[in-house]
């Protein structure tokens, strides 16, 4: 259910598998998406066992309407209306965790534990070249945070290896975050998502975080939207402790 969970000075993180919920194939088993076409109950379901395995109340843990893009909110507490379409989020409470949604993107988690600022962003081709990791980390320093300390974490995500892309793409991508450029094992174009990002966030300052090794598209533990096309999602989940 859990497939890597870390805390760094009261900075909490942690990124799911595919295993361990109740969703039928082919969602099968803990899809965290709410808008793939699952049934809305296994999925609140699969929310809910996700939650209380990481110690977090289900209603204590914020979600995203992602649309690619690099829109970033502010949030105190769980939506009250309808969820807005943004790709990042960031919060000064703690004990409030903040969740991304994946299926090949890259989730970017996001803490400074001094400052009490966490953030999570959900970073695909298009946000990385949106450049919505550096929108979230600039809006973390706006509330106090300070990019020296801040913990960064990417989790499973499609690697440099095998996110192929069309020549023109590549380019474009390098173009904007040249250490994205990549080429699949079988020797065609593609592109370095969790690698840009990574370099985005050096660029801002922030030190060398933790990289997941995992590719999504290689892991029959977890799903994969290129391999798959319908499918579930992985969650990347951060929070801080509720006292300092």
């Amino acid at each position: 259910m859990i497939g890597q969970q870390f805390s760094r000075g009261g900075a909490h993180f942690a990124f799911t598998d595919r295993w361990g919920g109740v969703s039928a194939a082919p969602y099968d088993r803990l899809n965290l998406g709410g808008a793939v076409g699952d049934d809305p109950d296994a999925v609140r379901h699969n929310r809910s066992l996700a939650a209380k395995s990481l110690g977090l109340e289900p209603g204590d843990v914020v979600w995203m309407n992602q649309v690619h893009g690099r829109d970033v909110a502010v949030v105190e507490g769980p939506w009250t209306g309808a969820v807005p379409e943004v790709d990042g989020i960031v919060t000064a409470r703690r004990g409030l965790a903040l969740a991304v949604l994946v299926a090949d993107c890259t989730p970017v988690l996001l803490a400074d534990p001094a400052a009490g600022i966490a953030a999570a962003a959900h970073a695909g081709r298009p946000g990385l070249l949106a450049a919505v990791v550096p929108a979230t980390v600039e809006i973390m320093c706006a509330l106090g945070a300070d990019p020296s300390r801040i913990v960064a974490a990417t989790g499973p995500s499609v690697c440099g290896a095998c996110y192929e892309v069309p020549e023109e793409m590549r380019a474009e991508v390098a173009a904007a975050v040249p250490q994205s450029w990549s080429t699949t094992s079988w020797g065609t174009p593609a592109v370095d998502v969790a690698a840009g990002v990574h370099a985005q966030l050096s660029g801002l300052g922030v030190p060398s975080g933790e990289k997941s090794h995992i590719c999504t598209l290689e892991s029959s533990d977890h799903f994969s939207y290129r391999r798959e096309r319908t499918t579930g999602r992985l969650a990347g989940y951060v929070w801080l402790s509720g006292a300092e």
